[in-house]
This record gives structure tokens, C-alpha cells and sequence, in this order.
């Protein structure tokens, strides 16, 4: 019987994570290199990639990095292709790549529509499907970590956001994550997602100021937001063998926000 702390090491462990370049992405690779993974990270800009890799180098964490842009279908085989000839094999994916639109639904943009479910959607099933066709399928054995938000676990009051194509992309990944464990448990894959509440982001700095950090924090049982550890610790989870008999749940890291509204 191994011990805890063997059950959660990720060492001689690879993952891929999108999106890993900054914010919630980035704080997750550096949650899996911690414990020992080896690590791609993608996202569209290089530069943020370069300074991301350099980052986790400080820290004695092994990194590469692969620009590509996920809401164009064509990029997908190609990354993972390129993924596999670096890491060699895929034990982790980690699907955070994602974008969002404030709108009005009655405003919203088919344009803007279009942009948030290709990257919330499509592309999560694109890469899961690609990775477990090319490493964990074979190999019986796979973590796919995706990345919701409690806003897929319910809609927008009045005078709250309006982020329609948001919360129904994230409602998606939710059901997503539900279906594709059904689906491939039989081949040793396990399917969970991670549901965060407001973490300060390059993403969530408009509606934190249009909302007001505090005003926010007092609708937590915590009263705090997000920081740059609180994924660490679902991360760890869902990628290692402490996972083996999880999958598919959704765990939200909110503060408490989820299970009193």
C-alpha cells in the first residue's frame, strides 16, 4: 500500500496544460511541476509563454512551451503532435484555455458567440480527443483536467454580469466532463473539472471592477476571492493516482459562493 504522499507525487508524470501561459493556467503547471511532472504549456502569445517557462525554471520545474492559437481546429493535431514528440507520452491534460464576452444576449455578437464556444468548448473536446487517441487510449491510463466556472452551475441575476456565451460555454464543460468519464473509464482515463469562483485575472478584471471586489468577497462564506493557490491543491488531485477512483465531478473553488446562492 503506497502513502499519501506517494499517492499524490506526479514524478516521471507529463502534462499538457492550455492556456498555462498566465493567471489560473499557469498557477495549475506550476501546482503539477511542484510535484514532480514535466511540462507543455500552449497559448497563443510567445512571448507570455517565454516568460512563463523562465518562471517555472526558477523554480526547478522542467517546461516548453508551443504557441498556438486553439479556437482554429487546425492548430489541435498539430500541437499534440508536437506535444507527444517532447514529452514522449501524455499522462495529464489539462484543458484551460478559454475566453469570455460581456454582452447583453439580446447585443451579443454571432461573431463573439462563435469565438467564446470554439475556445470553450470545441477546443476542450478537440484536444481531449486528440491526446486520448494518440497517448492515453493506448496506454489505458489518463487524467484530463477541465476547467469550468461556477458559472456554468447557474445563470446571472438582474444587475449582475451579462456573460451569456460564458455561462452557457462552462455549463457545456460541465456536462462534457460528466459524459467523456462515462464514456472512457473503460479505458483507466479519469474525467473531473474544476469550477472556480472570481480569481483575479486578466479575464475577470473588468467585472471586478464593475462589481466591485468587495461587494463580491461578502457574497463568499469565506469573504475572500481566489489567489494564486488555491487551484494548487484540486490540481495535484485530479492529475495524480490520489484521483484513480474519481471521475467525473466537478468541484467548485469559490469560496463557499456555490452553496449559498
Amino acid at each position: 500500500m503506497r502513502k499519501v504522499t506517494e499517492l499524490f507525487s506526479l514524478s516521471g508524470k507529463t502534462a499538457l496544460v492550455t492556456g498555462g501561459s498566465r493567471g489560473l493556467g499557469l498557477q495549475i503547471a506550476q501546482a503539477l511541476g511542484e510535484q514532480g511532472a514535466r511540462l507543455v504549456l500552449v497559448s497563443r502569445k510567445q512571448a507570455e509563454l517565454d516568460d512563463a517557462v523562465a518562471q517555472l525554471a526558477q523554480q526547478g520545474i522542467q517546461a516548453s512551451a508551443i504557441a498556438a492559437d486553439l479556437q482554429d481546429a487546425a492548430n489541435v493535431q498539430p500541437l499534440v503532435d508536437e506535444a507527444m514528440k517532447r514529452l514522449g507520452q501524455i499522462d495529464i491534460l489539462v484543458n484551460n484555455a478559454g475566453a469570455s464576452w460581456g454582452a447583453p444576449a439580446e447585443d451579443m455578437p454571432l461573431e463573439a458567440w462563435d469565438k467564446v464556444m470554439n475556445l470553450n468548448v470545441r477546443s476542450i473536446f478537440l484536444m481531449s480527443q486528440a491526446v486520448a487517441r494518440a497517448s492515453m487510449i493506448p496506454r489505458k491510463q489518463g487524467r484530463i483536467i477541465n476547467i469550468a466556472s461556477i458559472a456554468g452551475l447557474s445563470g446571472n441575476g438582474p444587475f449582475s454580469m451579462t456573460t451569456i456565451g460564458y455561462n452557457t460555454s462552462k455549463g457545456a464543460v460541465v456536462n462534457f466532463t460528466r459524459t467523456l468519464a462515462g464514456e472512457w473509464g473503460k479505458h483507466g482515463i479519469t474525467v473531473n473539472a474544476i469550477a472556480p469562483g472570481f480569481f483575479p485575472s486578466k479575464m475577470t478584471k473588468g467585472v471586478l471592477d464593475q462589481l466591485g471586489t468587495d461587494t463580491i468577497r461578502k457574497k463568499a462564506p469565506l469573504l475572500r476571492i481566489g489567489d494564486d493557490e488555491d487551484l494548487k491543491g484540486a490540481a495535484v488531485l485530479f492529475a495524480s493516482d490520489a484521483c484513480k477512483h474519481i471521475t467525473g465531478q466537478i468541484l467548485a473553488i469559490d469560496g463557499g459562493v456555490s452553496a449559498v446562492h
